[in-house]
């Protein structure tokens, strides 16, 4: 599909919605669709998406500004027009070939009324790209616009429902404004939040991103990380166990062992055995994975840090330690840890820590673990943003079937 996604402004100009289109232009060129920006000022930002600058689309050229300060005042000119007639004729000549414009804020700022009389005029003739207008601010609603609103054209432009655009915002509050602002149902305007792209956001490494994509880790909730090695005494097949009983509470519960075998001993080929074995026989393939699986390459512990700040919680069901260092790497990280209760790790814990005997049933053991995570707001509120507001679930859940919606 060829996308137009249109803003005053593209990056590297810093702004909220400069970022929010950056973020979706990347979005969609990876999703394999043709992206063009139009903006009236920025700069290509990507290989893979086209940035065609049109000056009068900037809120700050000259004579945007010049219509605008006249505007403000309730006086329609001849300058309106004239700037309305240039504009019409640079996009008629840039925009015919897309199947589809993203308009951000076109439709709900005055910081350019000339382009959205535009659009407006333009939207509903043959040949024009169905329209989504995209609604992060609106101006109506904002106090400190309203001294630059005044009734009539083109003012109203800002409160009409546009048929047959496809309205979005960023938020449920932003779609009961709208809803009441342009007069249509709450049910008639889609709500499509921002997010975070955790890769930029925790700079993680490129192997860190590579191994998370392929395991598809960023879709555990919770993921548990046991970061140890292959050895007999880290009692790695409870872990598998308590896992077994997790899912009950946590269907998309995952569990991530990050260490090779143990160097010293031969016997630990066999235990990474059992623990394959062990694994299939539970029916955890998919949900447990064993990094030594997937390469016999040194782990970089930049990369191993990277999975702590992913992960959920830290599970150490080991037999014996003499001091315990994923403890102190835990807190560091600021995630719960649940830990057999064995004196070095309880040297270490405390009463920090959530502890459990190594006899223990794996079903008291998955219950006490439930009971914490959900009563921990914090832990809660991660888990759920890391799964609602993350860029890439964004895209999955609300903007690739929106552009499907759009090619039909």
């Amino acid at each position: 599909m060829k996308i137009a996604l249109m803003h005053y402004t593209a990056p590297p100009v810093v702004g909220g919605v400069e970022s929010v289109l950056a973020h979706h232009a990347h979005l969609m060129a990876k999703a394999g669709h043709e992206v063009t920006v139009l903006a009236g000022r920025g700069e290509r930002f990507d290989q893979q998406i086209r940035v065609c600058t049109l000056p009068r689309l900037d809120s700050r050229h000259a004579g945007v500004l010049k219509v605008k300060a006249l505007l403000d005042k309730g006086q329609v000119t001849s300058a309106f027009d004239q700037l309305r007639n240039e504009i019409k004729a640079d996009l008629l000549e840039k925009i015919r070939n897309f199947d589809v414009l993203i308009a951000h804020n076109v439709a709900s700022l005055h910081k350019n009324l000339a382009l959205t009389a535009v659009i407006h005029e333009l939207y509903d003739q043959p040949g024009f790209p169905k329209l989504v207008l995209w609604h992060h601010d609106l101006a109506w609603v904002t106090p400190r616009y309203r001294r630059d609103l005044h009734d009539g054209y083109p003012w109203n432009l800002l409160c009409s429902p546009w048929p047959g655009a496809i309205q979005v915002v960023v938020s449920e509050f932003r779609r009961k404004q709208l809803s009441k602002l342009i007069g249509i149902p709450q049910s008639f305007i889609r709500v499509i939040t921002n997010g975070v792209d955790l890769d930029t956001f925790f700079k993680f490494e490129s192997y860190t991103v590579q191994l998370s994509e392929q395991l598809n880790l960023i879709q555990a909730d919770p993921l548990f990380l046991l970061p140890v090695r292959l050895t007999p005494r880290k009692n790695i097949e409870l872990a598998l166990r308590i896992m077994v009983e997790l899912r009950n509470e946590f269907p998309e519960a995952m569990l991530l062992v990050t260490g090779p075998e143990g160097p010293h001993n031969p016997a630990n080929s066999a235990y990474k055995q059992k623990l394959l074995d062990l694994r299939k026989d539970l029916g955890l393939e998919g949900v447990v994975f064993f990094l030594a699986e997937e390469t016999n390459d040194f782990i970089p512990d930049e990369v191993i840090a990277d999975f702590y700040r992913l992960a959920d919680a830290i599970l150490l069901p080991s037999r014996e330690e003499g001091f315990g260092i994923p403890l102190v790497e835990a807190a560091f990280s600021s995630k719960p840890v649940f830990c057999a209760d064995i004196p070095a790790l309880r040297e270490l814990g405390g009463e920090d820590v959530s502890y459990f005997n190594l006899d223990a049933d794996p079903v008291m053991i998955s219950k006490n673990i439930t009971s914490r995570l959900k009563s921990e707001l914090t832990s809660r509120w991660s888990r759920r943003a890391k799964h609602r507001y993350t860029w890439d679930s964004i895209y999955i859940a609300y903007i690739a079937p929106l552009l499907r919606e759009v090619r039909t």
